[in-house]
């Protein structure tokens, strides 16, 4: 008799680096629930993903010993740190910050075109991580010019996570936290009057009838920045690389503007941003077949689960009418991501400027793109041609 394998798979393999989606597949199907080295016991099937994320008792959000407000926190913390978070993402917040995007997007068109033409060009490095970048600075009131210090953080913290380098994290960390007392330093909030940014308000706040930590500011702040870019401009690319391989849906989103949202949900329903997310099971447990123990690390597969059959009837195929209330883009639970109103406003505002500014976008012939690697989705290089409307 033979020892069984530790590991089920390898998140680093080759066919899991040529594509990620397929891999997920293939192991949702095969297993269910599979152990890796990096990703330890990963879990892909919709209904098994949903059941631990509503497990709080035996399967909890604190999956580290830094800070992480508020998803890597379990009620009643939890409860505490959403309820001074949501606010910030109000209808007339969002709203508020829909001329700012809109404007961001115009400037970054109009350079585009004037670089560019019609010649080819990298769409992430030239849209999707600026747009990005600039969104998230604008909402925090933090100076455009840091789009490159970030985006260039987001490279080397993707880098380091995929090597399981825990000394480059540690460094990423602490500059971070140098970036994140630059921007509070450069605020005095000992006075009276409405806060001036999101940063500003973040400062003032109080918990339990105390200021907010030091930790909790710089751990939202890294939520808002870093983790909101990496998955906006992941986006952007998912959705533009889908529109250029599909002229008809591309230019019938031009022609009934209406539909671009219900587009934008289901293209980043088939191909998703965000990967994972972390569990720690705190007691023995089962789901999907498998015997949790006390302790054991687990990777909930958000990408996975929206490509599940037993939810989605042919779950890799576009569809307009689809349930968008089963899909997991932003999480489900009491964790469902609080910034999901202005993601859905930043995606929308961008997604309208570009088909409006353009009459056609496609892969260069003979181009291809190159896929982003693990903790990233979608694409690190995505070559596009945009033919300009008049």
């Amino acid at each position: 008799m033979t020892d069984c394998p530790a590991f089920d798979w390898d998140p680093r393999g080759d066919a899991e680096r040529r594509d990620p989606l397929a891999a997920y597949d293939r192991v949702r199907e095969s297993h269910g629930v599979a152990r890796s080295q990096m990703l330890h016991t990963s879990v892909l099937r919709h209904a098994d993903v949903l059941a631990v994320v509503r497990d709080h008792e035996r399967f909890s959000s604190v999956v580290s010993r830094h800070v992480a407000v508020p998803n890597g926190m379990d009620p009643p913390l939890h409860t505490t740190y959403r309820r001074l978070i949501d606010p910030y993402f109000a209808p007339q917040h969002v709203a508020a910050m829909q001329p700012v995007y809109e404007d961001i997007t115009r400037t970054l068109l109009r350079g585009m075109r004037a670089a560019h033409a019609d010649a080819p060009f990298d769409f992430i490095a030239a849209c999707a991580l600026p747009y990005a970048a600039r969104a998230q600075c604008a909402f925090l009131g933090w100076p455009l010019s840091l789009e490159a210090e970030l985006c260039a953080w987001i490279a080397r913290h993707h880098r380091a996570t995929y090597a399981l380098d825990r000394e480059a994290l540690s460094v990423l960390g602490l500059e971070f936290e140098e970036l994140t007392d630059r921007m509070l330093g450069a605020r005095d909030v000992s006075g009276g009057g409405l806060p001036r940014d999101a940063t500003e308000a973040l400062m003032r706040e109080q918990v339990d009838g105390r200021p907010l930590a030091g930790s909790a500011i710089a751990s939202m702040l890294r939520n808002w920045t870093v983790g909101e870019i990496g998955t906006i401009a992941a986006s952007l690319g998912i959705i533009a690389g889908w529109l250029a391989r599909d002229a008809a849906l591309q230019q019938r989103l031009r022609a009934e503007p209406a539909l671009q949202a219900e587009a934008i949900e289901e293209i980043l329903r088939l191909h998703g941003p965000l990967p994972v997310n972390r569990r720690v099971a705190r007691c023995p447990a089962h789901v999907g077949g498998h015997g949790f123990e006390a302790g054991e690390r687990v990777t909930l597969h958000w990408t996975s689960a929206n490509r599940d059959p037993r939810v989605f009837d042919a779950p890799d195929t576009f569809r307009f009418g689809r349930d968008q209330g089963q899909s997991l883009l932003y999480g489900a639970g009491i964790h469902i991501c609080p910034g999901a109103p202005l993601a859905r406003s930043q995606l929308a505002v961008w997604l309208r400027a570009l088909l409006d500014a353009t009459t056609h976008m496609a892969l260069p012939e003979g181009a291809h793109a190159e896929r982003a690697q693990y903790p990233a989705m979608g694409y690190a290089r995505l070559p596009l041609v945009l033919r300009w409307a008049d």
